[in-house]
């Protein structure tokens, strides 16, 4: 059975056999999957015909940069160390160009994170890297694959290029991938894995480093004992939703991952004390318009519209019908745990778990059988307002 991820794979290949040659770019959050995508493509193709790059860890000087794609390349790199940012920087784009493998065939370069290439803009003579690149790589006759965990940013620059860029975005996890990776994780017979595959599907939106974290947990929950029992409800629940308070808690896996994708992608952008403020107000209500977030923000419309399209810019908030939304649910959880004086008690993260999780599960549950086995409970308040969500 076909499924998103191996028709993305397929349409990559297509792109790469294509004549002329088209360049796939594949767009997706903190734990999409890039670059695992990327390394199985590697595998794929042969590492004597493409050349794996992580643009992110290499990206300090042009120089350097020059030195550290030659040093990795499988394709004969041309003698001479140029000097200065400017020569090193055109000697590696010439690279890239006309490299050759050893049979004399285009070379194939696989680019993480290319979007990184924007820190040699700081350096003399480099004010254009970005569009100095995409239009080298569109002239030339190798072939290349790119990804960016800026989607906003990597469709802009794009827009008004080549018609060989074709922006790809990683989809979601479906619940059949959540099965495959939970296939190891042991469940009691009453429990049904396809349900509870569905369940953590939901919880973590399909994210793939998500996913991952949710199933080691309940692995390691299983080994120590720890997990619900199946309600009448439907099995298995209490599981992952416990595994999920545990990972949020303060030095939890998906804590610190949150807290990294957090801190990554505010750096990225301008004005990081403002977007973090108006990070905290969207995590305490979404779908605020402009001027609502304005007003809570004590800023003017004007300045608080250049926040937003800065915040934009780094793909943490999206504005649908002119609401604003967190684009990353989970991160609205951690900003809501962790962004605050103190650190979340067993009663702040079973609530608000809670609270995050039950309008996404895939079948409706009574709320005093999914407590979440951080500790504590819901108040008087949530369960009557729980008594009335609809849940497909």
């Amino acid at each position: 059975m076909l499924t998103p991820r191996s028709t993305l794979t397929r349409r990559i290949v297509a792109a790469l056999d294509a004549s002329p040659s088209r360049i796939p770019v594949l767009v997706g959050g903190c734990g999409s999957g890039r670059t695992t995508l990327l390394q199985q493509l590697r595998e794929r193709l042969g590492r004597t015909s493409a050349q794996s790059i992580d643009v992110e860890r290499t990206a300090t000087t042009p120089e350097r940069f020059l030195r550290a794609v030659a040093a990795t390349a499988p394709f004969p790199v041309s003698e001479g160390a140029p000097a200065g940012a400017r020569a090193a920087f055109d000697a590696t784009l010439a690279f890239f160009a006309r490299a050759r493998t050893a049979a004399g065939e285009p070379a194939t370069f696989l680019l993480d994170e290319f979007l990184e290439l924007r820190t040699f803009e700081s350096f003399p003579g480099l004010r254009r890297v970005l569009h100095e690149f995409v239009d080298s790589l569109a002239s030339s006759g190798n072939r290349f694959v790119l990804t960016s965990r800026y989607s906003a940013r990597t469709v802009r620059l794009l827009r008004d290029g080549s018609s060989r860029f074709e922006v790809l975005h990683v989809p979601a996890l479906t619940a059949e991938d959540t099965l495959d990776i939970l296939g190891p994780v042991p469940l009691p017979e009453a429990q049904d894995g396809e349900f509870v595959a569905r369940t953590v599907q939901a919880l973590t939106d399909g994210r793939p480093v998500y996913v991952q974290a949710l199933a080691d947990e309940l692995v390691a929950m299983r080994e120590h004992g720890v997990g619900g029992e199946a309600g009448p409800g439907g099995p298995g629940i209490d599981d992952p939703i416990g595994a999920l308070a545990a990972l949020l808690a303060p030095g939890g896996r998906l804590a610190r991952q949150c807290g990294f994708c957090y801190e990554l992608r505010l750096h990225r952008a301008r004005g990081y004390g403002a977007l973090k403020a108006i990070l905290e107000i969207l995590a305490e209500e979404e779908g605020l318009t402009l001027t609502e977030i304005s007003h809570r923000l004590q800023r003017t419309p004007g300045s608080t519209k250049d926040y937003l399209s800065w915040l934009e810019d780094v793909d943490l908030v999206a504005s649908r019908q002119k609401r604003y939304s967190y684009t990353d649910p989970l991160l609205r959880v951690w900003v809501r745990l962790h962004c605050r004086a103190s650190a979340p008690s067993d009663d702040d993260l079973a609530r608000e778990v809670h609270r995050y999780a039950l309008p996404r599960l895939p079948q409706q549950r009574e709320p005093a059988l999914v407590m979440a086995t951080a500790g504590g409970g819901p108040s008087e308040e949530e369960r009557k307002a729980w008594g009335i969500i609809e849940i497909d």
